[in-house]
């Protein structure tokens, strides 16, 4: 029998798509497939790149690859898997954001910027960039083309992660509320709050003009893979990573909005 619970989590980006049928390689199974992220945590795995073998048979991240069900038949099941904080694998830093450090094992780069000595960077690959889950270092204000300030939700929200996107009602889409923002901004209307996310997508646009415009890019938004200057480089990292983030800003307006600025100048 489904519970509400349940029909949550149906409905969210962890209960839905094919994402977790990567999980059968060696080097995904630690975040794509429910259990290989399980079996990472406890065996004190931090890189998922070590992981030495892949899932046969993957499962989503479903209940039992947050919570510990029906480890002790106590009051203790469904605690976290772990809430401990999080040494980065790619950068240097750790994210610590109490309960919000379990998503953190998974939503943070893969890579990071290699320079090579003559200051030239190879974009090797269309899919070049942090991978899809830089959400941590964002609200570190690290991992972008240029190191930046902590945002107000990684320095000042309790749990991180966890309170801004679950809020008091522990809802299991993990879709951000309303509700949830007006408890610190009480005349948010929308996600887009005091028209951050309006300026961002704005300034995003604007870099994606510039970088097609200089070849790096094409017009389907697909990265051009050459060898670039470190700065032209730089700014294809920033356009993958902000949209890998998927946040528009929100979880550290003023570091995106400074390198969205900082990229559009080197591109001129």
């Amino acid at each position: 029998m489904l519970t509400g619970r349940d029909l949550q989590w149906e409905a969210s980006g962890h209960g839905e798509g094919t994402a977790y049928l990567r999980g059968t390689s060696a080097s995904c199974a630690g975040c794509h497939a429910g259990q290989g992220f399980s079996e990472r945590i406890a065996a004190g795995i931090t890189d998922p790149d070590t992981v030495a073998e892949g899932v046969a048979d993957p499962t989503r991240q479903d209940c039992r690859t947050c919570h510990q069900i029906h480890t002790t038949y106590t009051g203790a099941d469904f605690a976290l898997e772990t809430t401990d904080p999080v040494v980065l694998y790619a950068m240097d830093g750790t994210f610590d954001m109490g309960a919000g450090n379990l998503c953190a094992n998974c939503h943070q780069p893969r890579r990071a910027i290699e320079v090579a000595a003559d200051g030239t960077v190879d974009v090797d690959s269309t899919h070049w960039g942090p991978h899809h889950g830089p959400q941590s270092t964002v609200l570190m204000g690290i991992g972008g083309s240029t190191d930046g300030n902590a945002g107000a939700h990684y320095s000042v929200v309790s749990d991180g992660c966890v309170t801004c996107h679950m809020g008091d009602t522990q809802d299991h889409t993990m879709a951000p509320a309303v509700a949830t923002c007006q408890e610190c901004h009480a005349d948010a209307e929308n996600l887009d709050v005091d028209g951050v996310q309006t300026e961002i997508h704005a300034l995003y646009d604007e870099l994606t003009a510039a970088l097609q415009a200089k070849g790096l890019v094409d017009d389907a938004g697909t990265l051009v893979v050459g060898v670039y200057p470190e700065a032209q480089a730089g700014a294809i990292w920033d356009y993958a990573m902000i949209a890998d983030d998927g946040s528009w800003g929100v979880h550290n307006p003023g570091y995106i909005k400074t390198l969205l600025t900082a990229d559009i100048a080197a591109l001129k």
